[in-house]
């Protein structure tokens, strides 16, 4: 069982960084322009699952250049990132990206202007091309302007100077053209996703379930209909309809209730101590109702990250991948494989 060191948060954190530690396979790179790379940087390294950043020029037509020299050879500002892709997904990723680009600009973001502050996305592994084109392409449906982001392997990529290297972190009031904050806040709008009052729950839920997700109780084992259940589709909060899991990250853990080896998206759950009934676990809830869903535990398939999510199936509702459009769930389709 998971040892608490100092406090929850360090024990929350050790849990989510993959404990077992056995396997990095599940690690992926990708480059991201957008505009000065300080803030850039700064804003990726407040997104959860994002393991390591440094900054550097990608794309020029030399494999050499400096800060000083990149707007003669051509090289972008860029963020290099390494992301645990068992915490987060690289659509996720992609999202954070848009968020704090402006994807029309040519040639410049912020007070920034000149081609080394074009946007950009490169990847060092072919693999990542087609999810990127696509992301791309249903971001695009959504517009009638066209989207000038670069989408281009690799090439030429120089570490930038060491002063560059977390600037924000050295310099707190330096520019920064992006507002950190956002980092913190959900991604998609959660205004649709309502919580109702305890009296409205009464009525709606079963009993069984506002006992789960209101008073913390425990189903019984082998009795969800989830359990034992492999359709393509998401799974939400019972409470407030967010989602929660996706049917790809579900698995038969065989312990009785419905298993998964992650979230959705990391900005799904929250996590507290619980010290009930003897024992020391981590207390699974979702982040935006605040419901009980179950436990988290790190025994769960290494290939994955090494966690279990045990959940009881009665604080959730499945949305089958054909009925996702119908009910507003369009945007959280890229997470289902």
């Amino acid at each position: 069982m998971i040892k608490y060191i100092t406090t929850i948060i360090l024990a929350i954190t050790a849990l989510m960084a993959n404990p077992k530690g056995e396997n990095m396979s599940n690690l992926k790179e990708i480059y991201l322009g957008g505009g000065c790379f300080w803030g850039t940087q700064g804003y990726f390294d407040l997104i959860n699952g994002v393991v390591y950043s440094e900054v550097g020029y990608a794309n020029g037509i030399s494999d050499q250049t400096s800060y000083n020299q990149i707007a003669r050879t051509d090289h972008a500002e860029v963020v290099r990132l390494k992301f645990d892709s068992n915490r987060v997904d690289i659509n996720e990723i992609l999202e954070h990206y848009f968020r704090i680009i402006d994807p029309f600009s040519i040639n410049k973001q912020g007070n920034d202007i000149g081609r080394q502050y074009r946007t950009g996305i490169y990847y060092s592994d072919d693999k990542l091309k087609s999810v990127i084109e696509n992301f791309i392409s249903r971001k695009q449906a959504k517009f009638t302007k066209p989207i000038v982001v670069e989408i281009e392997p690799l090439k030429n990529y120089i570490k930038a100077e060491e002063y560059h290297q977390k600037y924000l972190d050295k310099n707190p009031n330096g520019y920064c053209h992006i507002d950190l904050n956002l980092a913190s806040k959900p991604l998609y709008d959660e205004s649709k996703f309502k919580i109702p009052s305890l009296s409205e729950l009464k009525e709606k839920l079963s009993d069984l379930a506002f006992k789960v997700t209101q008073e913390k109780a425990t189903e019984r084992p082998y009795s969800s209909q989830y359990d034992k259940f492999d359709e393509r589709g998401i799974y939400v909060d019972i409470v407030s309809k967010k989602p929660l899991f996706s049917s790809s990250d579900k698995y038969d853990a065989g312990c009785g209730w419905p298993s998964f080896t992650k979230p959705i998206t990391t900005d799904a759950a929250s996590y507290h101590r619980d010290l009930s009934h003897g024992m020391e676990r981590i207390e699974v809830t979702s982040r935006q109702s605040g419901s009980h869903l179950g436990h988290v535990f790190d025994d769960g398939p290494i290939d994955k990250g090494g966690l279990r999510y045990c959940i009881n199936g009665a604080s959730l509702e499945f949305i089958p991948y054909d009925q996702m459009d119908i009910r507003g769930y369009s945007e959280y389709k890229v997470y289902v494989k």
